[in-house]
This record gives structure tokens, C-alpha cells and sequence, in this order.
């Protein structure tokens, strides 16, 4: 482990960066600015002045998980698909920072956290003098809805297994299982993008979902083919998808996890219903921090 892991980070600069929403289908115009220690992660939407317009990324602030991670405030001032730029976040260890936005998603770029990896790239990392804090897992913690589970365990480092499974032929059961730090995110799961059917946009759009989706920013499958022109990144691009969503969804737990997170078949709601049953179980896990290491790295 680095002697920066022992540290919190924020980014160096502030970065802007735009475009879509998934679902709401709106231009949506983002920075991404330094948060002081022990801030977390902020979204602050400036399109809001009548209510309070901080939407701090929390467990409980979870709200809706249906295709993508809702959050909200006590004013229910909502932010949503924030799960791509969490993960991006998580994976370069940005602690603290604030996200202001002006409308009501994160944008969706290209389906993937490959673009939000290279925001923060331009933006830089900049350490805190601050030890950084993790959630060690100490007792394994397991949720199932149906033939849908999703699971934590012990291990002395984080690691991330998927497996899924689609009548498709173009998906068919695939799984993935890794080590998850910034080299194996940039390398295995940070370009793989989100994915839909067909045969499910025009429902999505009458909820009003997807107004935003095209296959310039999703894998789009009818039947037993991917319609993308390009055609998938990875023969498993799907599957590491879904585990690049449990990144960022996990990191709304506000720190790193020390642990092993398992998901068969699940999805946001699942992955955010495993972080809620670890709360509820205090002697399941820690909070520490590497004391000795950083007092040597100091």
C-alpha cells in the first residue's frame, strides 16, 4: 500500500466538465472543487435557491434505486446516476470534494467512469493532512431478494465479484472477480458502460426514464444482438459494469471499504440494502485507520 493511502485527498483544482442526463434527458453543466477535511462528497445543486441545496452523499440519503443511485437532502433536493462518478471517485481516492451541478443528474458521458477518471485526472489530487478512514469488515453481512444476493466478508483488501444473467445471447451468465484499486479500476471496469434493451426504452420513457439514452453513451441490445455499431469493449463488458456500480454505490458508505463484496444477479438496490444491513450491525465491521503506517509515512 502507498503512503498516500494513509492519507485523505481532495482534488487539486477545480474541473468542469457537461452533458446529458441518462434519464432526465437535460444539459447539465458540473464542477468539481476541493472539499476541507473530512467533508465527504457534496453535491451541491445551484440550480435550487429556495431550499437547501447540499445534498451530502450518505448512506440514508439513498432515495430511489431504481436503474441508477437516487440521493436526496431533507428537503428532498435530489441528485441522480451519481453511481459512475462515486466509483471514479472511490477508485482515485478522493475523499472530499464538492460537486456542483446545475440540474438534477450527473451526467451519463459515455456509460461509463472513464470519462469522469479522466476529469479528475486534469483536476489533480492533492493530500490532506488527515489520516484517511476505512470500514473494515469483520463479520460477513448478506442480503437476498429472491435469487438475488448480495454479500460482504472478511479480507484484508477490497475486493469485488459480479456474476449475472440474461436470456440474451449477447450477455448470456458472466462473472468477474478482482482486487479493486485505482490501477485494476482504470485498467478492468472504468470504461465499461451501462446497458439496456430495446425492448424495455419505450416503458422506461413513459415512467420518464432513459430520456436521455442513446448508444452514444449505453450498450443497446435487441434480442440476441448489441446494436452499438463499435460493439462491446470487453466480451464481458457487462458484468464489469455492474461491478464498477457497486464501487461507487458501496462508496456512499462515506469511506473505503477493507472487505469482499459479492453480488449474484443484483443491482443498485441490492448493493445499497447490503450497505444498510452493515450499519445495522455495528459489530460487523470497524472504522480504522493505517495509524502505524502513517505515523512512518509522516
Amino acid at each position: 500500500m502507498s503512503a498516500s493511502a494513509y492519507f485523505q485527498h481532495t482534488v487539486a483544482g477545480p474541473v468542469i466538465f457537461a452533458g446529458i442526463g441518462l434519464h432526465t434527458g437535460e444539459h447539465v453543466r458540473v464542477a468539481v472543487r476541493p472539499g476541507g477535511i473530512d467533508t465527504g462528497i457534496v453535491f451541491l445543486r445551484t440550480d435550487v435557491h429556495d431550499l437547501d441545496n447540499r445534498v451530502p452523499v450518505k448512506p440514508d440519503a439513498v432515495c430511489q434505486t431504481q436503474l441508477g443511485t437516487v440521493i436526496n437532502n431533507a428537503d428532498d433536493v435530489r441528485v441522480s446516476t451519481i453511481e459512475h462518478l462515486m466509483a471514479a471517485l472511490a477508485a482515485l481516492s478522493i475523499d472530499n470534494c464538492i460537486v456542483e451541478l446545475d440540474g438534477p443528474e450527473v451526467p451519463i458521458m459515455d456509460g461509463s467512469s472513464e470519462p469522469f477518471v479522466q476529469v479528475l485526472d486534469r483536476a489533480g489530487r492533492r493530500r490532506q493532512e488527515a489520516a484517511r478512514k476505512y470500514i473494515e469488515i469483520l463479520e460477513p453481512i448478506r442480503v437476498e431478494e429472491g435469487d438475488k444476493v448480495a454479500s460482504l466478508t472478511p479480507s484484508d483488501r477490497f475486493e469485488v465479484a459480479f456474476e449475472i444473467a440474461f436470456g440474451s445471447k449477447a450477455i448470456g451468465r458472466q462473472r468477474v472477480d478482482l482486487t479493486v484499486d485505482e490501477e485494476s479500476f482504470r485498467s478492468e471496469l472504468s470504461n465499461c458502460r451501462t446497458f439496456g434493451f430495446v425492448r424495455d426504452v419505450e416503458a422506461l420513457r413513459a415512467i420518464g426514464l432513459a430520456r436521455g439514452g442513446s448508444m452514444d453513451n449505453a450498450v443497446v441490445i435487441d434480442g440476441d444482438r448489441v446494436l452499438n455499431p463499435e460493439g462491446l469493449r470487453r466480451p464481458d463488458e457487462f458484468v464489469r459494469h455492474k461491478a464498477l456500480d457497486a464501487v461507487g454505490d458501496l462508496y456512499v458508505l462515506g469511506a473505503p471499504i477493507i472487505g469482499r463484496f459479492e453480488g449474484v444477479l443484483a443491482g443498485h438496490g441490492l448493493n445499497n440494502a447490503v450497505v444498510r444491513a452493515l450499519l445495522a450491525q455495528p459489530r460487523a465491521w470497524r472504522l480504522r485507520t493505517h495509524a502505524l503506517e502513517l505515523a512512518e509515512a509522516v
